[in-house]
C-alpha cells in the first residue's frame, strides 16, 4: 500500500474533477428526474383517461429494466435511430428516465395516501379536481414523499458510477485509471471514494430528516 503515492497532487486533482463530474451528472439528472417524475406521477393520479393509462404502462416498462440497459441505450443504440448524444448527455438523460420512473410511483404512492375525505370535502367547497389536487392533495402529499423522494436521489448519485461503462470520466472512471497505475493504490483511493460517496449521501440524508422534522 503506498499512501503517499496515491495521493499525489496529480492524482488528487484527477480524482476530485471527477467527483466533479459525478456531482454535476447527479444535480442535473434529480432536477430533471424530480420535474419529470413528479409531472407523471401527479397526471397518473388524477386518472386522465387514455393518458394516465400510457404513462403508467411505460413508467413499468422502464422501472422493471437495468439501469445499465438504459445508459447502453442512450449512447450506443439512439445514434442508429438519428440521435446522437455525447457521453455526459447520454448518462444525464438515462439516468433522469430511469430515476424518474422511480419518482413518478413515489409522487402516486404519497398523493394517493391523502384521505379521499379531503379531496370530496375540497369539491364540496366549490374547488375543481385540478384546483383540490394543486391546493389540498399536493401540499400534503409532497411532505409524505419527502423521505423516500431523498433516498432515491441518494440511489442516483451511487448509480453515476455505472456510467462507468460508456465511459464517462466521472469519480469511480478516474479513480479506475490512477489504479491502474500502480496496484499498491487500491486501498487508499477506494476508501477516499468511499468517503466521498459517503459524505454527500450522508448530507442528503441529514437534510431529508431536518425537513421531515420540519414539516411533520
Amino acid at each position: 500500500m503506498d499512501i503517499a503515492g496515491a495521493f499525489s497532487y496529480h492524482n488528487l486533482i484527477f480524482i476530485m474533477k471527477g467527483f466533479g463530474i459525478t456531482l454535476w451528472v447527479a444535480f442535473v439528472a434529480i432536477v430533471l428526474s424530480f420535474v419529470l417524475g413528479s409531472i407523471t406521477g401527479t397526471l397518473r393520479y388524477m386518472r386522465i383517461p387514455v393518458v394516465s393509462h400510457i404513462l403508467g404502462v411505460l413508467v413499468e416498462f422502464i422501472r422493471n429494466l437495468p439501469l445499465l440497459l438504459i445508459l447502453f441505450f442512450t449512447y450506443f443504440a439512439m445514434p442508429d435511430v438519428g440521435l446522437k448524444l455525447g457521453v455526459m448527455s447520454s448518462a444525464i438523460v438515462g439516468l433522469a428516465v430511469f430515476e424518474a420512473a422511480m419518482i413518478s410511483e413515489i409522487v402516486r404512492s404519497g398523493l394517493s395516501s391523502i384521505p379521499k375525505g379531503q379531496v370530496e370535502a375540497a369539491r364540496s367547497s366549490g374547488l375543481t379536481y385540478t384546483q383540490t389536487v394543486w391546493h389540498i392533495v399536493l401540499p400534503q402529499g409532497l411532505r409524505r414523499m419527502v423521505p423516500p423522494i431523498v433516498s432515491q436521489f441518494i440511489s442516483l448519485l451511487k448509480d453515476t458510477s455505472l456510467a462507468i461503462v460508456i465511459s464517462l470520466p466521472e469519480l469511480m472512471h478516474n479513480s479506475k485509471i490512477v489504479i491502474a497505475q500502480d496496484f499498491n493504490y487500491t486501498l487508499p483511493i477506494l476508501a477516499f471514494v468511499a468517503v466521498l460517496y459517503f459524505a454527500v449521501n450522508y448530507a442528503l440524508s441529514l437534510t431529508a430528516r431536518r425537513l421531515e422534522n420540519k414539516w411533520g
